[in-house]
């Protein structure tokens, strides 16, 4: 699957026009209506404002991610956008020792439960 349709398909299931994309986005709606009958992908700098407007990861938009939460690959790694609760989680984890770090896992995983 392209982006394009990645695009289209999201933009399907939450009932959004190409002409709101286009107005949230700034991307001129004949080149929205390029992709889909041309099959060509948006240039890479307008990915992150779709994403955004879309409430989609560029991760999720650009791999393969079949629907929230399910992959066809399994990922070993994570991308974490700087300033968020994750990247502030993260920080400070980075930040303890060893044995703060197993307690830590410890009360998550009290929480889990």
């Amino acid at each position: 699957m392209t982006i394009s349709e990645k695009i289209f398909e999201i933009l399907d299931a939450k009932g959004i026009s190409q002409k709101e994309l286009s107005i949230a986005t700034n991307i001129p709606q004949s080149t929205i209506s390029d992709w889909r009958k041309k099959k060509t992908n948006p240039a890479s700098d307008k990915i992150l404002a779709i994403c955004d407007f879309l409430g989609v990861s560029p991760y999720q938009l650009l791999s393969n991610v079949k629907e929230e939460g399910t992959r066809t690959n399994k990922a070993n790694y994570r991308i974490v956008v700087e300033g968020t609760e994750e990247d502030q989680l993260i920080e400070a984890y980075e930040g303890l020792d060893a044995k703060a770090r197993a307690r830590l896992l410890g009360y998550l995983e009290a929480l889990k439960n």
